[in-house]
């Protein structure tokens, strides 16, 4: 898997917040105070495959501002994106649950995370370890850095 740069001056269509929040959710900065819950959903939903995503999390959500946003139904996290956790300038990772996908929560949370880091003055974001590079070209032109896998994850203990 490789990383993919993304453009932060690039032009990004409207994204469909409002469309969501007609059908019950909201898409946020995440709260320090809700680390326990958003941890809890990311291990309950994807730690079988990503177990270092609840570790990331905890880094985004430590950070002051949090570098992490949430997308919530019914007052429960049902999608989450982080960027900053693992190293500077890179987004992920991004998750949302099964039956809350194809909805545009994946976009949404993605467009916040690139607001925030347009707004911190970076001019670019990487994407690590993509898993499917057909959602993030067409969701943000996303474009593959070759040779990039596996990039800053080759530093990980395991050591992929």
């Amino acid at each position: 898997m490789s990383d993919m740069l993304v453009n932060l001056y690039a032009e990004r269509e409207t994204d469909n917040r409002i469309a969501l929040a007609a059908n019950g959710v909201t898409c946020k900065r995440a709260l320090a105070l809700d680390k326990q819950s958003i941890i809890g959903f990311v291990k309950q939903h994807f730690s079988t495959d990503n177990e270092g995503w609840a570790d990331e999390c905890s880094v985004a959500l430590g950070r002051q501002p949090g570098s992490c946003f949430v997308a919530v139904s019914e007052q429960q996290p049902i999608g989450f994106a982080c960027y900053d956790a693992t190293a500077k300038g890179m987004v992920g990772p991004l998750g949302v649950a099964a039956s809350y996908r194809q909805q545009g929560v994946a976009t949404v949370l993605l467009n916040l995370c690139f607001e925030a880091m347009k707004a911190d003055g970076y001019a670019y974001a990487v994407i690590g370890w993509v898993s499917s590079e057909d959602f993030y070209r067409k969701c943000c032109g996303a474009i593959a850095i070759p040779g990039s896998a596996p990039g800053v994850y080759s530093r990980m203990l395991n050591n992929l």
